[in-house]
């Protein structure tokens, strides 16, 4: 299960990145969406990559604070 959440937590922040550069690629005045730029000629893969993110954000939701050491309560508060 280690290797899931690690997975869907590189997913994660990949999209998080994704989507501030989008955001600040439309303040600047630019298409900034990486994973459009990368696989854009391949549209099916594009919307895995997608998929994939929506469903690792979904993953780390429900399952981040078992799996986080600093959440999970078995470190001490800070």
């Amino acid at each position: 299960m280690k290797s899931v959440h690690l997975v869907a937590w590189i997913l994660t922040i990949v999209g998080a990145l994704n989507w501030g550069l989008v955001g600040l690629g439309g303040f600047l005045g630019g298409d900034w969406n990486l994973v459009n730029m990368l696989l854009g000629s391949w549209p099916m893969l594009e919307w895995l990559v997608y998929v994939l993110v929506g469903v690792s954000a979904v993953y780390e939701l429900f399952t981040h604070k078992k799996n986080c050491k600093v959440c999970g309560g078995s470190a001490p508060a800070m």
